[in-house]
């Protein structure tokens, strides 16, 4: 698997394991995304992908650190009112822990570090 195909899919894993942590409104979207949100979604649409895979998001960042088996995460939420963030942080980070480990491996070493960019 190239460094690529990995990276891509641990992102899907942890966009994957953010959004289905409560708390979590959705990951923050970058400028770009947000460009193509309205040609992507009717490029989808026309398509008919049901694939159920989160779209790819600047609020998910995978990079490989020193070694081959070392990983850094950076997770960046928006989260919804009437959730203590330090609690719905913790959940992100653990349920990204096991979504790498269950993708890469449970050898894989990683740092995960969880933003929040804003309340709705």
């Amino acid at each position: 698997m190239t460094e690529q195909l990995a990276s891509g899919d641990l992102t899907d894993a942890v966009a994957g394991a953010v959004l289905g942590t409560p708390g979590v409104a959705f990951l923050r979207p970058g400028l770009a995304q947000l460009l193509r949100a309205s040609s992507s979604l009717a490029r989808r649409r026309a398509v008919g992908d049901t694939s159920g895979r989160p779209p790819r998001s600047s609020g998910v960042r995978v990079t490989r650190g020193g070694g081959a088996e070392r990983w850094h995460i950076e997770v960046y939420v928006v989260l919804r009112r009437g959730h203590r963030a330090v609690d719905v942080t913790r959940e992100v980070r653990t349920a990204v822990t096991e979504a790498v480990r269950r993708v890469a491996g449970a050898r894989v070493s990683l740092r995960v570090s969880v933003t929040v960019t804003g309340l709705v």
